[in-house]
């Protein structure tokens, strides 16, 4: 009995720890004051109308979007056959290609971005949403393989062989096969790879220039001058359309796994 309350208190301040820095915020983002305090004072919607209302922060959140989808579909796309392959068969170098495709994540951001910088935009003169797509692709890459070649190592590629006895092809096996196997595996990936994009500062501090920037770029720019809790309102917003998204995605799976 005394051990389940421990552990029931345990959870409780967990939870708090997780959760309090949010309820602050959410609580500090309906401040009538002109400044970031809480407990707040009065009650309005004036800072969520003023974040609705300020195009930097809109054109920031889309071009964060773009950047973020765009560079998972690549990551996807190199990252499966490459994890695919390095399951599914032995040979030389294996190794080291794999610790190449996973190298963005051992690299400092910092080291990373300046890198990016000192050659993709300076040396090869890429414009900066080309060079913020390759950095983002190249840090949503390694998620992909890690999350995929997980699910691949408790996959019995038996049944890829007993279908190909039967006349499937190679490419009919990879899509009819291993893909549906590896669904919800491909959407955590994706769900990473994106969080990661569109909470990147390190990296994107580099690559972001006049007249484009991301969504975190630019409420770190925000804050460096203003105090009052329009940050607060836009970071509530930012946790609700988190939240939303989540559900959708959990409830597409959860259709299709049932069907």
């Amino acid at each position: 009995m005394k051990k389940s309350k421990g552990i029931l208190l345990v959870t409780i301040l967990v939870y708090f720890f997780l959760i309090g820095p949010l309820v602050i915020i959410m609580a500090a983002s309906f401040s009538n004051t002109n400044y970031l305090t809480f407990p707040g004072q009065g009650f309005t919607l004036k800072w969520y109308a003023q974040v609705l209302g300020m195009s930097s922060f809109i054109n920031a959140a889309r071009t964060s979007i773009i950047i973020a989808v765009l560079s998972t579909l690549i990551a996807l796309l190199l990252g499966l056959p490459a994890a695919y392959a390095l399951n599914r068969y032995s040979f030389r170098g294996k190794e080291a290609i794999q610790t190449a495709f996973l190298s963005p994540v051992m690299i400092p951001m910092v080291v990373l971005g300046f890198m990016m910088l000192r050659y993709v935009i300076s040396v090869f003169h890429v414009p900066i949403l080309p060079g913020l797509l390759i950095g983002h692709t190249l840090l949503g890459i390694p998620y992909v393989m890690r999350v995929i070649t997980a699910a691949l190592a408790n996959f019995d590629f038996a049944i890829e062989e007993a279908a190909g006895s039967l006349g499937a092809t190679k490419v009919y096996c990879f899509f009819h096969i291993i893909l549906p196997n590896i669904q919800s595996a491909m959407a955590s990936a994706s769900i990473m790879a994106i969080i990661n994009s569109f909470n990147n500062v390190s990296l994107s501090a580099f690559l972001t220039g006049p007249g484009i920037n991301v969504l975190p770029i630019e409420m770190m720019s925000y804050v460096e001058f203003h105090f009052d809790p329009t940050i607060a309102a836009l970071a509530t917003l930012l946790m609700v359309a988190t939240m939303a998204v989540m559900l959708i995605i959990e409830r597409t799976l959860g259709l299709r796994s049932v069907f």
